[in-house]
């Protein structure tokens, strides 16, 4: 089969990713053979490409929004899954099971967890395995193209979301307006929250207002009215404090990341005092993927993709680097 992998974590312009012939990976014992249709191309694939995430396996195939086929599975796999059934692999990939965070509902916290397209291979190849128990069933009436930003920029936006402490009726700040961002305003708004933006860009703050958002403005402008929460989507530290400084009394800034460069200096007074919140987002639990992707079954969302061939994966992640996809991009495989 075809596939990509990272030669030598760089920036972009080094061509840290190598497309090479590899053998088709064999599915473990409780583990599902899928052939790729479809995978998203996320920003956590360029955190991995370019080393701002430590390595985790060397010469790894990247890829974690994978919608594709099943085509064999392991012997010890259930009668969950049959020959043809369309799936999708995400970026939370196996927990222990028995750690105090798995007991108690956060397997995302769990110290032996791993990722697709981080720990093992990922989805920039026309094949890839997956654990049959974290594999995830489909909502219909999507295709393919829609449904790969959902298995990762849909569902951490949707734990972000809910780590975002939105009262009901209120009003959310989004900071960033790409993949993941323009479906969780998506969702917020199917709630009766109020949404407003805050990104750079022309095509960017057209989307959101196409959306419906209740203003767009820019990185770090301040909007039109105290927030009672916000998300930030883009990886870049200097936001934080704009965006704090934005919240009302009582407002919970979450950061949906998972690299993030440097916070610059936090005024207690200005920022943080009146009891606002700030926290971070780490991964996601199934439970959250199987609530999100409920919610898009019964709600369609509007997903922007941006279509590329997987032999165009260097230039999707390029292109994605350098500000020039507008919503989620993703590879077709097949």
């Amino acid at each position: 089969m075809t596939g990509w992998r990272v030669r030598e974590p760089g920036p972009m312009r080094s061509r840290p990713l190598a497309q090479l012939t590899m053998p088709v990976p064999e599915p473990g014992p409780d583990e599902l053979l899928v052939r790729v249709r479809v995978c998203g191309v996320c920003r956590t694939d360029l955190h991995v490409t370019e080393g701002d995430l430590p390595v985790h396996r060397m010469s790894v195939v990247p890829g974690h929004e994978v919608v594709g086929e099943v085509v064999a599975w392991g012997d010890r796999v259930g009668d969950g899954f049959g020959l043809g059934d369309r799936v999708g692999i995400g970026w939370l990939r196996a927990t222990c099971g028995v750690c105090r965070y798995c007991v108690r509902g956060d397997e995302n916290l769990c110290p032996e967890s791993r990722y697709t397209g981080w720990d093992v291979d990922g989805g920039y190849a026309q094949y890839a395995v997956v654990p049959a128990a974290f594999a995830h069933r489909l909502p219909d009436g999507y295709l393919d193209e829609e449904l790969a930003p959902l298995l990762c920029a849909g569902i951490i936006g949707y734990r972000a979301l809910k780590m975002a402490d939105v009262p009901d009726g209120g009003r959310l700040g989004i900071y960033g307006f790409g993949g993941s961002a323009h479906l969780t305003a998506q969702v917020a708004m199917a709630r009766g929250i109020e949404v407003h933006v805050m990104t750079r860009g022309e095509r960017a703050t057209r989307l959101a207002q196409e959306l419906g958002v209740a203003s767009v403005q820019g990185p770090a402008d301040p909007p039109p009215v105290p927030l009672d929460s916000a998300i930030l989507f883009a990886p870049v530290g200097t936001l934080v404090p704009p965006a704090l400084a934005a919240l009302d009394r009582g407002g919970t800034l979450a950061v949906a990341g998972i690299h993030l460069t440097d916070i610059t200096r936090l005024h207690y007074q200005e920022h943080l005092f009146q009891e606002r919140t700030l926290r971070s987002v780490t991964s996601n639990t199934r439970s959250d993927a199987r609530e999100f992707l409920d919610f898009a079954s019964r709600h369609r969302l509007l997903v922007t993709a941006n279509a590329y061939t997987l032999d165009e994966a260097d230039r999707a992640l390029t292109d994605l680097r350098e500000g020039r996809v507008v919503g989620a991009a993703v590879l077709i495989a097949g």
